[in-house]
């Protein structure tokens, strides 16, 4: 029975993880199909006039400089909320200080807050420094939103290890900067990379506002690419899921390189 019921639970498994990933393999197929052979009833699964024209056609169409473009936001933008979450939870986690409850109620408030209602504020404040059209205001617009999320994870990991080790790391020499750099650091790195790894999706995934703060095209990243795409290749849809697949391509390699880290830190917090 016990064998019986983890082969239903497998299967069950692998027709929810096909479910998912069908939309991607449909997408990437179709950005090697013909423009006929899309509309095609009853539909193909596989090309069967494997063609690579749709790929020539959007890297002729700038699609390397929106690839670097987002490359250069995400990465900037995930070392940000990196270099300030960490410290800033490993803080909450482990130092009483005087307003600390409402420093975390309003990482929280921020994280129900919609992109729209930061809009116009923060280009009023990037207007003001002479930020527009420029790579810092999606860059710290996306850090901005970034880092509650981190915070708020990466403490609850911090408050579940045991003081101890520190204390002991604090005998043997080490400060208190000392001993979180080489212990505490190493100890949480599951955490930091999936904190990571969301950062630089989220950063890597944003269209509003690339497209408010910046109107210099050559500084767009490739959702504003496709964006501007649809716009002028309207029905062709090979061209469109070409564009498509090369933007999720960075965030497949990413999850397939990390994702022995990404499992653990997701599932540390409660193992702990």
């Amino acid at each position: 029975m016990g064998k019986r019921k983890e082969w239903i639970l497998n299967i069950l498994g692998i027709l929810i993880v096909c479910a998912f990933l069908f939309p991607v393999y449909w997408m990437i197929i179709t950005a090697f199909k013909s423009q006929s052979e899309i509309f095609q009833t009853p539909p193909t699964f596989w090309p069967k006039d494997f063609q690579i024209d749709s790929f020539i056609s959007i890297f002729q169409d700038n699609v390397g400089q929106y690839f670097l473009n987002s490359l250069i936001i995400a990465g900037v933008s995930t070392i940000i909320v990196l270099l300030l979450a960490v410290p800033s939870a490993y803080g909450l986690a482990r130092f009483n200080m005087k307003g600390k409850k409402s420093m975390i109620l309003l990482f929280l408030v921020t994280q129900m807050l919609p992109a729209t209602v930061v809009l116009t504020p923060l280009f009023l404040l990037f207007n003001k420094f002479s930020m527009l059209n420029t790579f810092w205001g999606p860059i710290l617009s996306t850090a901005t939103l970034g880092i509650p999320f981190s915070v708020l994870i990466l403490r609850t990991f911090f408050i579940g290890i045991p003081k101890e080790i520190e204390e002991a790391a604090i005998i043997d020499g080490c400060g208190r900067v000392k001993a979180f750099i080489r212990v505490i650091i190493p100890i949480s790195m599951p955490s930091i990379v999936v904190c990571g790894a969301v950062s630089f999706f989220f950063a890597w995934g944003d269209l509003i506002y690339s497209i408010t703060f910046n109107r210099n095209q050559e500084l767009w990243p490739l959702t504003a690419g496709i964006n501007n795409a649809i716009g002028r290749y309207g029905i062709e849809w090979n061209d469109l899921m070409a564009f498509a697949t090369i933007s999720v391509l960075p965030v497949i390699i990413i999850f397939i390189l990390l994702q022995k880290h990404l499992i653990k830190g997701l599932v540390s917090g409660s193992i702990k």
